[in-house]
Formats: C-alpha cells, sequence, structure tokens
C-alpha cells in the first residue's frame, strides 16, 4: 500500500495583478506547525479526496461553489491517520493545538481552486467567519468572471 495517491490537482487562485492570498496567508500568517500541519492535510485529504472532503470531518459547503477545508489536527496525527498500518488516531502534543480554514472551489477535470484561509483557533467568531467567506466569495467571483471572459489565461 503506502500513501494515497493524487487524484485532485490544487491551484492557488491568481488575483489580477498576481496576488495569491491563499498562498500569502499560509506563508506570512501561520506557524511553523500550522503550516506542516496544512500542507499535510492539502497533501494526504484534499489533492486524494477533492470536494468529497464535505462528506467528512474534514469539509464542509458552505454554498454557492464554495466549500471549506476544516481542520483541527497536527502534522503527526494527519500523517499516522494516512498510514494503512494506522489503528487508532495519534493524539496531538499540548501545544499542538490547530484549528485552521480554507476556503476552495471545484472546477475542471478535478482541479481544487484555493481561495483564502484564517485561523479560526485565532478568531472563532461568527463575525469572522461570514468575512472570510465574504472574502473567498469575491475572489471566486473574480476567478469565473474572468474565465468566463477567457482573460489571463484562466481556462
Amino acid at each position: 500500500m503506502g500513501m494515497p495517491t493524487t487524484r485532485f490537482t490544487l491551484e492557488f487562485h491568481q488575483s489580477q495583478d498576481g496576488d495569491e492570498p491563499a498562498r500569502r496567508w499560509m506563508q506570512k500568517r501561520l506557524s511553523a506547525p500550522q503550516r506542516r500541519a496544512l500542507d499535510a492535510a492539502l497533501r494526504l485529504i484534499l489533492a486524494v479526496h477533492g470536494v468529497g472532503v464535505c462528506g467528512s470531518k474534514y469539509g464542509r459547503h458552505v454554498g454557492r461553489g464554495l466549500f471549506e477545508l476544516r481542520l483541527d489536527e497536527n502534522e503527526a496525527t494527519l500523517v499516522h491517520k494516512s498510514s494503512p498500518a494506522s489503528a487508532a488516531p495519534r493524539p496531538a502534543r499540548s501545544g499542538d493545538r490547530i484549528l485552521l480554514r480554507v476556503f476552495c472551489h471545484a472546477y475542471g477535470e478535478r482541479i481544487i481552486l484555493l481561495l483564502g484561509g484564517y485561523d479560526k483557533g485565532a478568531d472563532p467568531s461568527h463575525r469572522k467567519q461570514r468575512l472570510e467567506i465574504a472574502r473567498a466569495r469575491a475572489r471566486l467571483d473574480d476567478f469565473l468572471r474572468r474565465r468566463s471572459s477567457g482573460r489571463d489565461g484562466i481556462p
């Protein structure tokens, strides 16, 4: 057996000015343990299951073509769970609290567009969640508008 095979391509949304908000957030706003956990979740969960994560604890539809990847486990736990020999989840060590959300859109032939994200552990309020969903929707609207017009080489 071994590691799961990637079935979906993950792409970062790029604004007209070349900014990649999800990538920028991951690189500049997350701690090293959060980045490692998110990288593992993207590789081991989202790239394997795509929008199918919404049928698990790792995802939820938020409407109008948008879904979120929900992460509350550290890298070690995710890797442990993805191993076929794993019988039980490995508990997170203290201080490894992860609570992240990444907003995504599925399009084309098995492509997942990463639109943005936030650290729900730092701000669990409904107001923050609504704001981040609105930002992701605006980016999705921009992507769909540019894609339908054929601008910026978006297929």
